[in-house]
């Protein structure tokens, strides 16, 4: 497994992935790799994913599929997110 830091909008997460070569980097992976940066932002929040529905306004079942990979979230969406966390974490409310 191989360690990756992802900075999203100074919010910095650890993902744990598998190695894969160029040509297997398809949409599911794709669809994975968000799922795991979303997952790990909720994580480091501190909340589950119900009082991470609740604090955002998210569906739990929106949040599940994007999690798991069957949904693809919106770039934007996970930019907003991780915003939330990081200001909410600087003025220690989370």
């Amino acid at each position: 497994m191989d360690k990756t830091v992802y900075d999203i909008d100074g919010l910095k997460i650890t993902i744990e992935t598998e190695k894969i070569d160029e040509a297997k980097m398809m949409e599911d992976y794709q669809k994975r790799l968000i799922g795991y940066q979303f997952k790990a932002i909720r994580e480091s929040a501190g909340m589950s994913r119900v009082q991470f529905s609740e604090w955002t306004g998210i569906p739990i079942r929106t949040m599940e599929e994007w999690e798991v990979g069957r949904r693809v979230m919106p770039d934007y969406v996970l930019r907003l997110v991780a915003y939330k966390v990081l200001m909410e974490k600087a003025a220690r409310r989370i």
